[in-house]
């Protein structure tokens, strides 16, 4: 049984369990469907069973050697992967930008950072990729037992993950690929490559493009280790299902002909936005993601303007281009708004 039939399925036990409220008494009225779904390991669910058959079913979907399940965003998904492949004392390449928990898994590891730097481009202001020999020089010189990539950047730039990969194995370190904001990738084959089945780990935020609840995510393995026992000593012992049963269902859409249709429609109509405007320039290896500028104006002239005229809040900003983010969620009507803004500018 999955998740998702599990918590459609009535339960006709009287449960004096946690959660106390049952799945009958609810507090905050907004969320009252949610309380229902709401149950804990109890004998009359059982959703651990439930649990490890979704988790199965996504790694078939996915093809990797496991797939789990998030509730704590891809934040514990890089904890996990560096937890599980790292010892005490072993050095661990990552860029010097990386996200927060990056460097939070090397200290809870007891590893040691060693950081690379990446080029800003100098019309955009934004990162660029991680590029292959640089990667090759610090394997080269260092005894570099995991290396971390972020690909896609949050603007949207792509690594070439497949040639450090090949670096990587020369040098038998592990190679962890943040896709948090990739999660799309696997779903469209207008999309760049995904890593998710070339990095022995991978990491994907559903949350960000792929439609899912905050702070749903995933954590795909590619070689033969158990990430459970990194995850245990840190993610709480009383899961969210509800959170867990959309993980499952978010997949589901995905990789229905629903899902790769409203992939390719998104992916058109931005493509048709961009030829449009004419008066602004884009960049980036995702079009998912609107990185542009608009020649005369800063990033955040351009980023205000939006806000403040057209009630357009964007995603981040530099002082020389704006990002607005797109995904599962964005429609039509959205994108003529954008579309009109950007024109008038």
């Amino acid at each position: 049984m999955s998740l998702i039939n599990l918590l459609e399925s009535k339960n006709k036990k009287t449960l004096f369990t946690t959660p106390s409220h049952g799945q009958k008494s609810f507090i905050y009225e907004p969320l009252k469907e949610m309380y229902k779904l709401d149950i804990s390991e109890t004998d009359a669910h059982n959703p651990q069973e439930a649990l490890y058959n979704a988790q199965l079913w996504a790694r078939s979907i996915y093809h990797t050697y496991s797939t789990t399940f998030l509730t704590n965003g891809s934040t514990s998904g890089i904890l996990a992967a560096v937890l599980s492949c790292t010892q005490v004392g072993d050095k661990v390449l990552i860029a010097s930008n990386a996200h927060p928990c990056h460097f939070n898994s090397v200290r809870l590891a007891g590893a040691r950072a060693i950081c690379y730097n990446l080029d800003i481009d100098p019309d955009w202001g934004v990162p660029l990729e991680t590029k292959p020999e640089v990667i090759e020089y610090y394997l080269n010189r260092y005894n570099i037992r995991t290396v971390i990539v972020t690909s896609p950047s949050y603007e949207g730039i792509i690594s070439d993950i497949e040639e450090i990969k090949d670096i990587c194995e020369r040098h038998e370190a592990f190679l962890i690929v943040d896709e948090a904001h990739g999660a799309l990738y696997p779903f469209s084959d207008r999309l760049p490559i995904s890593a998710v089945n070339v990095a022995d780990f991978t990491v994907q935020s559903l949350h960000k493009t792929a439609g899912g609840l905050n702070p749903t995510a995933l954590l795909h393995c590619n070689c033969e280790i158990d990430v459970r026992p990194a995850l245990d000593m840190f993610m709480t012992t009383s899961p969210s299902y509800p959170l867990l049963a959309s993980i499952e269902a978010n997949i589901d859409y995905l990789s229905s002909r629903d899902g790769y249709k409203e992939i390719d429609n998104l992916i058109t109509k931005l493509d048709n936005m961009r030829a449009k405007c004419k008066n602004c320039e884009f960049f980036g290896d995702d079009p998912t993601k609107v990185l542009v500028r608009v020649p005369g104006m800063t990033g955040y002239e351009l980023s205000e303007k939006l806000f403040e005229v057209y009630d357009i809040e964007d995603e981040r900003t530099n002082e020389k281009s704006t990002m607005l983010l797109c995904g599962i969620g964005t429609d039509n009507k959205k994108i003529d708004r954008l579309q009109y803004a950007l024109s008038r500018l």
